[in-house]
């Protein structure tokens, strides 16, 4: 149990494991994800409580552990300052090798940490476990992908199919990637079951934390493959997401400021993703954020954010404070 104290095991000689925990109201999910980790033979384990209010900072605090580092925020700094911050402390804490990070309601399957250390990492910066729901089937919001403006033919595809709704289909892993147990290049992936060596951490620096939420991870992943590091996916390294199913792209944001953050982190990867190719990406997607106006009944405000986010976006601004943005986009 994680709220006992466990005796460490130690990590493999080769390398330092530390663990990076961001949580918000979760103390459930929170308590089989530390469980989970301290099972491994991790170096380290940094929590990030991002202002939690529902029993998780009392819990954190009863927990006498050697392995556990746990750093409590007065507010909400997102996911991506919860990242920024436990990256941090991990470095700093545990002189680290590598750091793997994930969500409160996620969590490394039995072995999975102890995979990841015997695998072959020469030459490698990155890697993306294969996450699951609980259920066994692959978790959508967790594939891998590739970046289509490095790939021409992917490009194609990709462009072929939002003809046919099926765009995400171009340049995402498809199932048989996950089957066939191999590792494979990619470009990016999202922060749950992300494993990203201490080394290029310190050459392309911590998780922007400014960008709040949405998209913070795939930047910050393209970031690393840009900067020309070596980005993988291991399909025999198992992570557990216990979250919603996927239901496919949002078309209306409930609070509407969500939509502030996907829009204009959105504007910042894909200035990443395409390069050359930004100025004719940005007039298409202002479109479809035009486009999907139709969803909301308050339209001169959800337009009004838009321009906000679009601003913000081409600038690369932090914009407004978080607070400031609830209050006018709630």
């Amino acid at each position: 149990m994680a709220d006992k104290k466990t005796t460490p095991m130690p990590p493999p000689a080769s390398s330092r494991l530390v663990a990076v925990i961001v949580s918000f109201n979760r103390c459930e999910h929170l308590k089989q994800g530390i469980a989970a980790v301290l099972d491994e033979p991790v170096a380290g384990l940094v929590v990030v409580d991002n202002g939690s209010t529902d029993g998780s900072r009392e819990w954190l605090a009863s927990l006498d552990e050697p392995r556990l580092e746990v750093v409590t925020t007065e507010r909400n700094l997102g996911g991506a300052g919860g990242f920024e911050l436990g990256f941090e402390v991990a470095l700093k804490t545990f002189q680290a090798d590598w750091l793997v990070c994930f969500d409160d309601d996620a969590r490394p399957a039995p072995g999975a940490l102890r995979a990841f250390m015997e695998q072959d990492l020469e030459g490698v910066d990155g890697a993306a476990a294969a996450v699951y729901y609980p259920d066994g089937s692959i978790c959508e919001m967790n594939r891998p992908s590739w970046n289509p403006f490095w790939h021409g033919r992917l490009l194609w595809r990709t462009l072929l199919g939002t003809l046919t709704g099926r765009a995400r289909e171009g340049f995402h892993l498809a199932d048989r990637h996950y089957a066939e147990g191999k590792p494979l290049e990619i470009d990016s992936s999202s922060f749950v079951g992300c494993f990203i060596r201490a080394e290029a951490v310190e050459r392309i620096g911590l998780p922007r934390g400014e960008l709040f939420i949405y998209g913070d991870d795939v930047i910050y992943t393209l970031s690393l493959r840009k900067s020309g590091g070596r980005h993988v996916f291991l399909p025999s390294v198992y992570f557990v997401h216990d979250c919603s199913t996927f239901q496919g792209e949002v078309v209306r944001y409930s609070p509407l400021w969500k939509a502030y953050y996907t829009y204009r982190n959105g504007l910042v990867m894909y200035r990443i993703a395409a390069g050359g190719w930004f100025p004719l990406v940005v007039p298409v997607k202002m479109l479809g954020w035009l486009w999907a106006a139709r969803h909301y009944p308050q339209k001169r405000r959800y337009l009004r954010l838009c321009g906000e986010a679009f601003r913000d976006g081409l600038r690369r601004h932090p914009g407004c404070s978080h607070d400031d943005l609830t209050r006018r986009y709630p």
